[in-house]
Formats: structure tokens, sequence, C-alpha cells
């Protein structure tokens, strides 16, 4: 935990960014670096019946750390996507604070 999803990215950038950006997260998240999990997810995207290009859509999906960490985490991630991109896209980053007894691991809730 965290796990962080990507949509409307090349596979091979996610993998990239699996090591950059656990390089970045790890010291505002207060987590082993093997508690982060990296997805891509093959989307289309579609507008006015259309399939369309859509920009790069992350989300995180963690136990709340505070706005000001929230704040940091979301910095981080557009810089990151933005870099390996090579491109001054817009980034989407969209949190999802699950519940410490709602995440089971192994059986177990936190």
């Amino acid at each position: 935990m965290p796990h962080l999803r990507f949509r409307a990215m090349e596979p091979q950038s996610v993998q990239s960014l699996s090591k950059s950006l656990i390089d970045a997260l790890q010291p505002h998240m207060d987590c082993p670096r093997e508690d982060f999990t990296f997805e891509y997810v093959y989307t289309t995207f579609y507008h006015e019946g259309q399939v369309s290009q859509a920009y790069p859509f992350v989300e995180v999906l963690w136990f709340d750390r505070g706005q000001q960490t929230q704040d940091a985490v979301a910095d981080l991630i557009t810089e990151h996507v933005r870099h390996i991109l090579e491109a001054d896209v817009d980034v989407a980053v969209i949190f999802t604070a699950l519940e410490a007894n709602a995440y089971y691991d192994n059986g177990e809730h936190y």
C-alpha cells in the first residue's frame, strides 16, 4: 500500500516510473518500498462518439496521510509523469482514501 493505477500511458513508462517514483514518494509515504504497487490499466477513451486521446490519469489508493502529504504526492506524481513522457501535459491525479479496517492482507485487516 499505496496502489497506483496508471491510464493513458504506455506500459513501458509505468514500468520506468515504478523505480523513480518510489524513490521520490517513499519518504513522504512512511512505508516500505515493497508496499508500493504500480498497475498499468489499458483503457480506451471516447468523446462525442469517437475514440479520443486522453491525458495521463493516475489513481492513488492509500490510507489518508493528510492534505499536506497528498499535495506533495500529487506534485511529485505530476512532475515524474511529465518527465517520463518528455512533455508538459495535463496530468490527473485522483486519491481514494481506504479505511484500514476494510483493507485485508492475507485475511487480516490493518
